[in-house]
């Protein structure tokens, strides 16, 4: 069963007391298997977000063992600070991670806000998807006259904490309270201005936030029907935001909460920004993230200004990092180092080295080692690798030739195919190595017993089938691959066309070496109307790849007029 993950951000009302800070988020590595992703202080906001990792009873221990940290080392009744805020731990949101639905993750929520109140006696909210009622859905509702407003707010009856003590007790004056949610992935996310105005902010915030701006007319506010304030709403949906003053970097800034990010993206709120922003005279100097951000919205960050720019998508993970990085500005106030801010990053950097993790010179003394692995599987995926990747480079260089204006998406989607390719022989490199190890493991099993001796035997065929399928998984890849190169030798630049050729030699030394593999492994295989299936698909594909060689030849032949 996959195993479930559930990430919690506590936000807590302490940005300037490194000790403190650290006392509080290092609680959180007592509990096995928890990993702490990020520690984010702000001095200005006297706020540090906390992001955490771990299975949801694990997720729900350490959450519980830090808000207990934060109210013995924080004394709300002498905090001040920036951010809105009326507890110790401000906030405690739990997002669903992995293999974890939204409802799931709030019924955790709840688990974790009866343990807070019962065992701690700090009083809460629930709020987003874990609210007990549509009206507390809202943090900024639920935090509405922050922690200088809780004594009155205990004494309204439609506003009685959701756990722990319902009157305005000493406990509760030196912590505060804390609210506890579900919810989806949110991105807190801060854009610069080259000015010191607050007010000029929250004009942008107003352009932009879903909520938008009241209604005035004559300097009154414009009342419905009801008597409720009308509001003009903003441009995007599920975004949050006020501007504020930060005298750490002497800036004004506009302080974003994109609640969504599959609704409002993080490049959508900066490029919306910057145009509210000149439309006021004001100009945008670079944006600021606040904790982590996954992988994705990086991605699609650079492909939205790679779109604008009218350049290839089809370029490598690591440049696309750096052209987000670039275009928003992420490292205007302080340099942004992604293998510590993008979620999946820091989730690897712990995990063991990969063959595709070597040097060029390493993986080369690793396969020449006396080691039996990596064998003439991984080098054939990784041959592989490198054909696609030159066809994928003619994708490249064709997208961005003086003239071609007109091709660049063509070529583009070319250059996305080739990049998905060589990702999937990438992963296939590594693979191919790790199924020669599950039979090793499965000859390495015990064999005293007669049920000992029939595990064992299972799991050298499920290993040793695994191990055929991968080879024949590399077969198909880099056959199917051998597209990009051909497409590029009709219609890319014509002087990489040795460049192309010699993409589809490398595609067709894959394919026959990984053919070897499948034969060499299918032949220890037990259920051989399996054995005879896969050696069938594979001398089919072998044949079409020499078919596909002949093909290249003649057209490399032919423009070359040889």
């Amino acid at each position: 069963m996959k195993k479930k993950l559930i990430e919690c951000v506590p936000n807590i009302s302490e940005g300037r007391d490194l000790k403190k800070i650290h006392a509080i988020a290092n609680t959180v590595t007592t509990v096995a298997g928890i990993k702490l992703l990020d520690v984010d202080p702000g001095k200005a906001t006297n706020r540090t977000v906390i992001t955490f990792v771990g299975a949801p009873e694990e997720v729900i221990e350490a959450a519980f063992l830090l808000i207990q940290k934060a109210a013995e080392l924080i004394d709300m009744r002498k905090q001040s600070g920036e951010h809105p805020r009326f507890g110790a731990t401000d906030v405690c949101p739990l997002v669903p991670i992995a293999n974890i639905s939204m409802e799931e993750t709030a019924n955790y929520a709840r688990i974790l806000g009866k343990r807070v109140g019962e065992e701690l006696g700090i009083s809460g909210y629930y709020y987003e998807n874990a609210a007990t009622s549509e009206d507390r859905r809202n943090l900024a509702t639920v935090r509405s006259g922050e922690y200088e407003g809780l004594k009155e707010k205990f004494s309204k009856p439609n506003w009685q904490p959701d756990f722990g003590p319902t009157v305005f007790n000493a406990q509760v004056e030196k912590s505060g309270v804390t609210a506890i949610s579900a919810r989806d992935f949110l991105i807190a996310y801060n854009v610069n201005l080259n000015s010191t105005s607050t007010r000029r902010a929250n004009a942008i915030a107003f352009d932009i936030r879903e909520n938008g701006r009241l209604k005035l007319k004559n300097g009154e506010k414009v009342l419905d029907k009801n008597g409720n304030p009308q509001r003009i709403p903003g441009k995007l949906k599920a975004v949050k935001g006020i501007g504020w003053f930060i005298e750490e970097y002497g800036i004004a800034q506009i302080s974003y909460n994109l609640t969504n990010i599959s609704i409002t993206s993080m490049h959508e709120a900066f490029y919306e920004t910057t145009l509210s922003a000149t439309n006021r005279g004001l100009r945008v100097t670079g944006s600021e993230l606040v904790g982590l951000v996954p992988l994705q919205a990086m991605l699609d960050a650079a492909d939205f200004y790679l779109r604008k720019q009218q350049r290839s998508l089809g370029i490598s993970e690591k440049e696309k990092i750096k052209i987000a990085i670039k275009s928003l500005g992420l490292d205007d106030l302080k340099p942004f180092k992604p293998e510590e801010r993008i979620i999946e990053y820091v989730m690897n950097a712990a995990a063991p080295k990969k063959l595709i993790d070597f040097t060029v010179a390493d993986f080369a003394e690793e396969t020449a080692s006396e080691s039996m692995a990596p064998g003439g599987g991984s080098v054939a995926a990784y041959v592989g690798v490198l054909g696609v990747s030159l066809g994928t480079m003619v994708a490249n260089l064709s997208a961005q030739k003086a003239g071609w204006d007109a091709q660049w998406e063509s070529f583009s989607d070319w250059a996305v195919k080739g990049q998905k390719y060589k990702n999937d022989l990438l992963f296939l490199v590594d693979e191919d190595t790790q199924a020669f190890h599950k039979i090793i493991e499965g000859f390495r099993l015990p064999k005293t017993t007669t049920e000992e001796i029939e595990i064992r035997k299972e799991a050298i065929e499920n290993a040793t089938k695994y191990a055929t399928e991968i080879p024949y998984k590399v077969m198909e890849t880099a056959y199917k691959s051998i597209e990009v190169m051909l497409a590029m030798l009709q219609h890319g630049i014509q002087n990489s066309l040795s460049d192309g050729g010699v993409g589809v030699l490398c595609a067709k030394t894959a394919v026959t070496g990984a053919y070897f593999n499948v034969k060499i492994n299918a032949k220890d295989i037990k259920d051989r109307e399996f054995a005879k299936e896969i050696l069938a698909k594979a001398a089919n594909i072998y044949q079409k790849t020499c078919q596909l060689e002949l093909e290249m030849m003649a057209i490399i032949n032919e423009k070359l007029d040889l």
